[in-house]
Order: C-alpha cells, then sequence, then structure tokens
C-alpha cells in the first residue's frame, strides 16, 4: 500500500516511468510501462527482476537479437475474427513483419537454450507457426504488395492490363507526334486528365482532333483531348482496373478465411512481443543508471551499498559530473534513521534516495546499487514530503502534517517503510519538537522501519537513548563550509545555522545577538556537534589517504611480483633457447673445421686453396656474428627557461611534448592528442627542431596521411570473376571505412548484369553502407555502382 496518493510523484517515479518509455518501440509496452505497479509479492518481484537483468545482459554482451519493427496486431486479429472482414495488403504486412521479429527471438532463445531461462519462460510452449507466414508469402511480396502471381486470375488480368497500357502507349504516341507534325500541339507533353491519358491542344486546333475534351487550361488557350481511336482502349483498361481490384480483394478475403483459425495463437505472439517491448525498455534504462540485480530477501529490511539516486545522476551526467553514493543499513536493530545536518547538505535527497529505489525494487526494476547490497520487501510505503497545504480543503502545512501522521500511526506495522521529510516543521518549535518525538516514539513501538530527516535537537537526543532508533548525519567541510553529501551513521549533525550565517555575510551583531537568544544550553551542543563533525572529517580524510596508500602499494608490489614472474620465466626461455643455438653453432663449426682440415690435408697445403677455406671460415662468423643496434634519435637537451611552445621531454623518459600552459610549478603538455599536467622538475627544454623529428618518426597521423594520399575512391573490377571481384571489394571497402571517405566508385560494367547484382548483394550485408545507386547514364550508367557510406 502506497500513501498518500501522490508519494509516486514526490518520489520522482513518474519521471522514471516516463524515461524507461521513451526506450519502447510500441504503444503496448508504453502501455504496460504505464501500468507497472509496486508489487508485495516475492516470486513476482523475483521474476521480473531477473527478467530485466538477463535482458541487460544481453544487451550488454551486443547478442544479436534483433528487436527493431513490430506493430499492434491485437487490433488486427480482433478485426479478422470478424466473419466476412478481411484485412488490406498492408495490414498483412504489418502481421508479416511482426512475425518475423517473434520467429527471430524464439530461434535466438532456442539456439541459447537455458542461458536466460527468465525470459525463456515468457515464451513457454509457444511454437513458431511458420504456416502462417508461407500463406502469406504467397500472397504478399517483401514490399507489402500484392504479389502479380497470387493467383491465376491476377496474373491473366495482370498480364492484360500491361498488353492494353502497351496498346494505348504505342497508339498515343503515333496520334502524338502526327498531332506534333501538323503543329497542333501546345507546350508540353503528354499528361494525364481524370485518370486518362491526353494530349494538350491549343485552343484552336480542337476540332482537328477527334477525341473527348477531359480538361482545358486556365487561360483556355490549351485543352486536353483524349483521341478517340485511344478512347475504348483506356476503357477496357479501366475495365481491367476493377477487375484487378475485385480480384485482390477476393485474395485478401480467402487468405483472412485461411488464417481466422490461428487468432489465439497471433494474440499470443502479441503478448510475447508487448512483454518483450517492455523488458528491453527497463534493460536499456538500468544501463542508463548503471543499475544492478540486489540480493532480493523477504525480510523487510535494507543495506544500499554504494546506491545513487537515479534522475540525480542522469542530471548530473549531463553536465559530466557525478554523484555521491549512499550507503546506509536498515534492519530489526536499526529500524529507522534519523538524519540531521546542514540545510542543503543531502538529507532529503538520502532518504528520497531510498524511498525511490525501494520503489523501483518492488516494481521489478533494477537500481544504481552495488550489486552486493541486499534490499527486502514492504507491504506498505508511507512519506510525508513536501507541503500539502490545501486551500480548498481548509489544511495549513502543519495540518497536512498531522493528518498524514495520523494515517501513519493508525495503519503502520513492522513491514512498513516510512519516509519523513524535516519532520516536526510547520509550527512553533516549542511544541512541533514534542509532538514529533510523540510521534517517533508511537511509530516505534509498532517497529516501523524507516527514514527521517529533522532539525529538532529533542529528536537527536531521543534516538541516541532508544533502541531501534540510530543517528546519521551529512557531513560538511568546515574549512571550506561546504556539503560533503557523505552521510556518516552513529553520530547526530550540526545544523551549521550560525557557521552559514556567517559565510553568507550576516552581520557579526545578528549572529552573537543570536547565539545569546538561543541559550547557552544549546549553543554548547551545537558547539559539540560541530567539534565532532571536525574531528570525524579529519579521520575520515585520514582514513582514506591511508586506504589510497595501501591499495597503492598493494598494486606496486602485486605488479613488481608479476613482473619478476614473468622475467624469471623469460629468462629460463631464453637461456634455453641461447644454449640450443651455440650448441648448433658450435656443431656447425666443427663440421667447418674439419671439412677444412682435411681439404688443406687434401690439396697438401695449397695456398690458394688455404687462403680460399680461410675466407669461408671467416664467412662463417660474420654471418654468426651481432649485429650492433640502431641509435634512435635523443632529443638534445637545451638550455634556458621553459616557456609556451617549448618543447620538453621527461628526465626518466625519452617521451617529448609541447608546452600549452604554464601554471606556476607545473606545465600543461601536449603529448601526441593527449593533454597532461605535469610538474617542471620533471621535464627539460629540448631543441624544436630536434622534437618535431622524433614526433614525425613516430607519427601515426602521418602514416595515415600517407594512405589517405594514395587511396583512389575508385575500383575497377571488369573482367574479374565472381569470387576474385567481391574479395577485392572487401578489402577496398573495409579501406575506405577505416581512412573515412564518405563515398567510393565500383566500376564492374554492364554485360549481363550478374557481377553488378553480386557485388549489390554482397554490399547490402555491411551496415557501413547508407545506399547505393547508378551512376549518370553518360558516364556509365548501371555499369558503375556508387556506394555512399555512413
Amino acid at each position: 500500500m502506497l500513501y498518500p496518493e501522490n508519494c509516486l510523484e514526490r518520489l520522482g517515479f513518474v519521471e522514471i516511468r516516463q524515461l524507461i518509455s521513451k526506450h519502447c518501440l510500441s504503444p503496448m509496452g508504453q502501455n504496460m510501462v504505464q501500468k507497472m505497479q509496486v508489487m508485495n509479492r516475492f516470486d513476482q518481484i523475483d521474476k521480473f527482476l531477473r527478467q530485466t537483468n538477463e535482458f541487460k545482459s544481453i544487451l550488454a554482451n551486443q547478442e544479436p537479437l534483433q528487436i527493431n519493427t513490430f506493430f499492434d496486431i491485437k487490433s488486427l486479429v480482433d478485426k479478422i475474427r470478424v466473419e466476412g472482414t478481411y484485412l488490406l495488403e498492408d495490414e498483412w504486412f504489418q502481421v508479416y513483419t511482426s512475425l518475423q521479429t517473434v520467429f527471430s527471438v524464439l530461434r535466438f532463445f532456442e539456439e541459447r537454450a537455458e542461458v536466460y531461462p527468465t525470459l525463456e519462460a515468457l515464451f513457454e510452449h509457444l511454437p513458431i507457426e511458420k504456416t502462417i507466414l508461407r500463406k502469406i508469402e504467397m500472397v504478399i511480396d517483401p514490399k507489402g504488395k500484392i504479389k502479380p502471381n497470387a493467383s491465376k486470375e491476377l496474373q491473366e488480368i495482370t498480364s492484360s492490363i500491361s498488353k492494353t497500357e502497351q496498346d494505348v502507349r504505342k497508339r498515343m504516341d503515333a496520334i502524338y507526334k502526327q498531332a506534333i507534325a501538323s503543329n497542333w500541339v501546345a507546350d508540353g507533353s503528354l499528361t494525364i486528365r481524370d485518370g486518362r491519358m491526353c494530349i494538350p491542344i491549343l485552343a484552336e486546333n480542337k476540332r482537328k482532333l477527334k477525341g473527348f475534351v477531359h480538361d482545358e487550361s486556365a487561360t483556355g488557350q490549351t485543352v486536353y483531348i483524349e483521341p478517340e481511336e485511344v478512347f475504348t482502349l483506356n476503357n477496357k483498361l479501366r475495365d481491367l482496373e476493377f477487375d484487378k481490384r475485385r480480384e485482390i480483394i477476393r485474395i485478401l478475403i480467402a487468405l483472412t478465411d485461411d488464417l481466422r483459425p490461428y487468432s489465439p495463437l497471433l494474440l499470443s505472439y502479441h503478448g510475447f512481443l508487448t512483454k518483450l517491448d517492455f523488458v528491453r525498455a527497463k534493460a536499456l534504462f538500468a544501463l542508463d543508471i548503471e543499475a544492478e540485480m540486489p540480493g532480493l530477501i523477504k525480510e523487510p529490511v535494507t543495506r544500499l551499498i554504494n546506491a545513487r539516486h537515479p534522475l540525480l545522476t542522469l542530471s548530473l551526467a549531463a553536465e559530466k559530473k557525478t554523484v555521491t553514493p549512499l550507503n546506509i543499513q536498515i534492519n530489526a536493530e536499526t529500524r529507522v534513521v534519523l538524519v540531521s545536518g546542514p540545510n542543503a547538505g543531502g538529507k532529503s535527497v538520502c532518504m528520497k534516495t531510498v524511498g525511490l529505489l525501494q520503489i523501483m525494487l518492488q516494481t521489478g526494476l533494477l537500481i544504481p546499487v552495488d550489486a552486493n547490497s541486499e534490499v527486502g520487501i514492504f507491504e506498505n510505503i508511507f512519506a510525508d514530503i513536501g507541503d500539502d497545504q490545501s486551500i480548498e480543503s481548509d489544511l495549513s502545512t502543519y495540518s497536512a502534517h498531522l493528518t498524514k501522521m495520523k494515517y501513519f500511526v493508525e495503519h503502520a506495522s513492522p513491514k512498513t517503510l516510512v519516509l519523513i521529510d524535516e519532520f516536526g516543521t510547520g509550527t512553533d518549535p516549542q511544541f512541533g519538537g514534542p509532538m514529533a518525538e510523540a510521534v517517533l516514539e508511537v511509530l516505534n513501538t509498532k517497529k516501523v522501519r524507516g527514514v527521517i530527516t529533522t532539525h529538532y535537537s529533542n529528536l537527536k537526543l531521543f534516538a541516541g537513548n532508544t533502541d531501534g532508533l540510530e543517528n546519521a548525519s551529512m557531513l560538511f567541510d568546515n574549512a571550506k563550509m561546504k556539503p560533503l553529501y557523505i552521510l556518516e551513521m552513529g553520530k547526530p549533525g550540526s545544523s551549521y545555522a550560525f557557521e552559514i550565517a556567517q559565510n553568507i555575510g550576516l552581520p557579526k551583531q545578528v549572529i552573537e545577538l543570536a547565539k545569546q537568544k538561543t541559550g547557552s544550553n544549546q549553543n554548547r551542543i551545537d558547539t559539540l556537534l560541530v567539534d565532532l563533525e571536525r574531528e570525524k572529517k579529519t579521520i575520515y580524510d585520514t582514513k582514506v589517504s591511508l586506504a589510497n596508500q595501501q591499495n597503492k602499494a598493494k598494486n606496486l608490489l602485486a605488479e613488481n611480483e608479476k613482473l619478476n614472474a614473468f622475467l624469471e620465466e623469460n629468462k629460463k626461455v631464453l637461456i634455453k633457447e641461447a644454449k640450443l643455438e651455440a650448441q648448433n653453432i658450435i656443431k656447425n663449426a666443427n663440421k667447418l673445421v674439419e671439412n677444412t682440415i682435411a681439404k688443406i690435408k687434401q690439396k697438401q697445403a695449397d695456398k690458394l686453396v688455404t687462403k680460399e677455406l680461410r675466407q669461408n671460415l671467416q664467412q662463417e662468423l660474420v654471418k654468426n656474428t651481432i649485429p650492433k643496434e640502431k641509435s634512435k634519435p635523443v632529443p638534445v637537451v637545451v638550455g634556458g627557461e621553459i616557456e609556451v611552445g617549448d618543447w620538453v621531454k621527461f628526465t626518466d623518459s625519452e617521451t617529448t611534448g609541447q608546452v600549452l600552459e604554464i601554471n606556476r610549478n607545473e606545465l600543461v603538455l601536449a603529448i601526441g592528442d593527449l593533454r597532461s599536467n605535469v610538474k617542471k622538475n620533471r621535464v627539460e627544454k629540448i631543441s624544436n627542431k630536434q622534437a618535431k623529428k622524433v614526433v614525425q618518426s613516430n607519427s601515426f597521423a602521418g602514416k595515415m596521411n600517407d594512405a589517405v594520399s594514395s587511396f583512389r575512391p575508385e575500383l575497377d573490377l571488369r573482367g574479374k570473376r565472381t569470387e576474385d571481384a567481391l574479395f577485392e571489394v572487401e578489402k577496398y571497402l573495409d579501406k575506405a571505412i577505416m581512412l573515412g571517405f564518405p563515398s567510393i566508385k565500383l566500376i564492374h560494367g554492364k554485360g549481363d548484369g550478374i557481377l553488378r547484382k553480386m557485388i549489390r548483394e554482397y554490399l547490402k550485408k555491411y551496415s557501413q553502407v547508407n545506399r547505393m545507386e547508378d551512376e549518370h547514364a553518360d558516364r556509365g550508367g548501371d555499369g558503375i555502382t556508387y556506394v555512399y557510406l555512413n
């Protein structure tokens, strides 16, 4: 149960619905989004969460699941059910397109059986009835029009229409040429009037051509005449058109009658598409807000780790900012969390985050939290947020709050989540504080769960001394006078009223006077809270710094161990390879020496032979000599003060960069396409000329420029076999896409058109290809294909 009626609106769930609706492909999916309700059954919530999580996995893994086109076929099925009705061509095409999507999805899950079990349950026992597709394909072509051969009668009528049109055209052309030769024709060509082909004749010559006058120009100088000789042929043509229309209607009625028994199955397909669109939209929204599926438990408890408000996350992401995550726990021991702290410190956002995420989860949506979070199920969610004063109902702000408190006290239970913003406000604090404390005590005895924000000190004291209630505060940076938006459990927070007033610039006299009027006890409590916050902030910063240092040391140690292991392994491999190579060299050397000695003995130490054998030995020695490595160009360090525009290199590496800005002891360097802030003492000034040579020697842009300049956006495929041509097209298209060319020209010649057809069919599989068209008729026509790339 939700209370009050505007609870969803106040917590921001209405905006969540709108964002999910934008991801739907159909009105049916959008309708399901609008009907989302908060659920209380564990099995229902778990099923919806798993469906969304599995679909999110499909999207994240870029699985080939295509759900792009489908229509509302329920209204079409309702039309089919009525005897005597029939669907038109475009309506059958909508059914056909939707069924193609259904069968494609069903095949996808069949090929991945048991990988996505919860999604598979959506179409359990749903068959792939291809008979429906085949029957539609016999009548409707891929463009959604009736096939000319859908029936023998239609084929004959179509053939007759084509022949009659040719006869009309031939006779009309002959008469038109004769009229032109006689100078009867006005400016213009053959035209259509009242669905009839007519010749524009000058009004003064209209009696020279026998025929039927269908129209005249606005000036009356031109009349449009249908010649008498083609009048009969045109009448015949019109009769054939009527016959064709009647035959098409007969075919559509027959198709409708034939597929009417499949109406229940078509409705099942429609329901499956609607559910799939709904789950897909929820999964896409989950990716938008980086949502996860937390652990779902039956008890009314919550443990949120790194939780983020989804609407705030999207809003700040547009400004390239991030949300400070929230960590909060509500359980049997810590039932109600009382959040205090400064204004604009994030108290309300904390409370709304808990409420909104709970509602999202209980409607089957993934939530932006760490996957290790745990969220339970609440039977009731009560919220008192904002000002509900009403002139019509004669309710003041405080009266509206009290009305809600009355409902909370009467209907709350241990499975109720209570969310109250600025508890007790709207009346005299002297009375509002005790009233709020009394309500809180009654709610606590009912063991409700909840998050409450307040500034009242008596509530902080009450929470500190009462079991089941837990103080919490939003941290505040005393030095910078800025909120940190971090929730700290266990201690109340100060409102920092005087500190904020001082920071704004309120006169010191006013602040001192306010402190006197507040009372010494209250001032002492606030001072203690401020000091406590300051100490907590210092401890927190120290802990963060220490944790960062420990992580850094741990990472360095792990990296060092990996490097040592890698080097040790490589050392063993290199030594083994070196020993094997040395053994081979020694064996070869021994053979060479033995052969040399044998030949010297054989030739009896002939000087020429001995000299030649020594040269062979020297050549073998040179083969096994290790060549000296060419030294890489090293930037030459030059003296002088570093200025903007100078080139510098790092003292501990050969990396070079150009100085863009100088900020005291820091430089902003351009290192290739990167920008980096570097301390001055880490770099040395070098010669601009030398630096540019080093940069150009490793420039990827230079290599790309060479590739672009050598690339011709024209490929001649004439005379090639189909397989060879397609291979050339593939390599050429990949290069054109990589280099970013907007279009290319493929010259394949005309011939029988086979090569052109195969190339164009092949190019259709590329998503990067936007469209294809023929060259101008004067420059090659359909012998050349222009390919435009995305």
